[in-house]
């Protein structure tokens, strides 16, 4: 009897999980990209430019978009005042954040198999692996498949820029 606990206690755990996993993914989707952004907490830059820019509505509509996600530390390496100075240029700061965004729903898995995509400021991005690492230009990506519920959010460690 004892042993047949040991079997089956574990078997029950990952049930239990099982059952919990769905329910938390359809949690984190109730979020739209700009929600998701700010709750996160590392994308105060980020969220800040597509305020300056004003995004905001397209990135809370129905979507579905993909978003490759700079953080904060993504943007503290670009050349001091940089993101002051786009602050002050929307629409070249528009253009910016459109080259990060692909219409579609695409995740990790759909993304390693293409080699470019095409951005909404109507510039392609180049997708590679690199090292055991996705790379979307030379920014690499740190966390992805970031379930929202308009898209999906992708991390990387530097700001993209257009042509």
């Amino acid at each position: 009897m004892r042993a047949l606990q040991w079997i089956l206690a574990p078997m029950m755990l990952i049930a239990a999980v099982a059952v919990v996993r769905p329910a938390m993914a359809a949690e984190k989707a109730e979020k739209d990209i700009v929600d998701t952004a700010v709750a996160a907490g590392q994308f105060e830059t980020l969220v800040t430019a597509v305020k300056a820019a004003g995004l905001v509505d397209a990135l809370k509509s129905d979507g579905p978009f993909t978003v490759f996600a700079p953080t904060d530390e993504a943007f503290a390496k670009l050349p001091k005042g940089t993101v002051e100075s786009l602050l002050k240029d929307k629409e070249k700061l528009a253009m910016i954040l459109k080259y990060h965004v692909v219409a579609g729903k695409v995740m990790a898995a759909d993304a390693a198999k293409v080699k470019s995509a095409d951005t909404l400021a109507e510039q392609p991005i180049k997708i590679s692996a690199k090292d055991g690492a996705v790379m979307i230009n030379d920014a690499k990506v740190v966390k992805a498949d970031i379930v929202t519920s308009n898209g999906v959010i992708h991390v990387i460690d530097t700001v993209l820029l257009p042509q």
